[in-house]
């Protein structure tokens, strides 16, 4: 792979969290933000015109209580839910209704097994449901079934199949979408798109920005499309730091929204 290409003031950057800016932990409250890790992404989205947005499975309350007190435009749970750099908000509550009650049916059925199997842990999200697994690793042909089955038996919800974790979405949610649609729109647009992540949930994000002709990083072990790669969080955030360190603060074009 080519050296990483830096990051200017022509850059929209766009950053998966878990296991992308922050450690995986065990637990999805169990996640610690590092130290200055803050500080850095509001300097460079100073720096880069607001033109940075964090895109996770997390769903955006999440994200502002982790990131607090820095304000980003987001997008939460795959795309679900965004929140745009004028802060505009839509949730999963403004999708069908079919949608709404597939994925009551699948967060009821994964809290019944997770209810049988001492390990597993159900996290319901605003449009979603995930089913974790690493408490009982043992358990993921198990889980990978169940949810197979709740997924295929409704066309509205889609199943991701992330690190020790397995999520049922809306079919028209993915991270790619979620990275077109901030594109479209200051301060964004006309910008070349850079998107770091280290899942398979992170796929169509990498997919959309390379057809944009961007710069795709894949964080951590695996496969992928990504045309570059690091080793791991404090590889991205080390590079972060390098990259705003580079960047003259007269490349701001405007604060960042708050």
């Amino acid at each position: 792979m080519q050296p990483l290409p830096p990051i200017d003031s022509d850059s929209a950057l766009f950053l998966d969290f878990d296991g992308t800016l922050v450690d995986l932990a065990p637990r999805p409250d169990a996640v610690r933000v590092p130290e200055g890790l803050v500080r850095t992404l509001e300097a460079l989205s100073r720096r880069l015109g607001g033109a940075l947005a964090v895109v996770s499975g997390r769903p955006i309350d999440e994200l502002d209580a982790f990131l607090a007190p820095l304000v980003l435009p987001l997008a939460g749970v795959h795309g679900s839910e965004r929140r745009d750099a004028q802060g505009r908000r839509s949730t999963p509550g403004d999708a069908p209704a079919a949608v709404l009650a597939a994925v009551a049916e699948a967060r009821r059925r994964a809290e019944a097994l997770a209810a049988e199997h001492p390990g597993l842990l159900v996290e319901a999200k605003p449009g979603a449901v995930a089913l974790h697994y690493r408490g009982a690793p043992q358990l993921e042909a198990l889980c990978l079934a169940a949810m197979r089955e709740i997924t295929q038996a409704t066309p509205e919800l889609n199943l991701l199949h992330g690190k020790m974790v397995l999520e049922a979405k809306p079919s028209h949610a993915n991270k790619g979408a979620a990275i077109a649609a901030f594109l479209q729109e200051p301060p964004f647009a006309g910008r070349r798109p850079v998107f770091a992540g280290d899942d398979v949930t992170d796929e169509a994000g990498f997919a959309t920005v390379q057809a944009c002709g961007g710069t795709t990083i894949k964080v951590g072990p695996g496969e992928s499309i990504a045309a570059q790669r690091l080793d791991g969080p404090q590889a991205l955030r080390d590079w972060l730091r390098d990259a705003l360190a580079r960047l003259e603060p007269t490349s701001a074009m405007k604060a960042p929204p708050r």
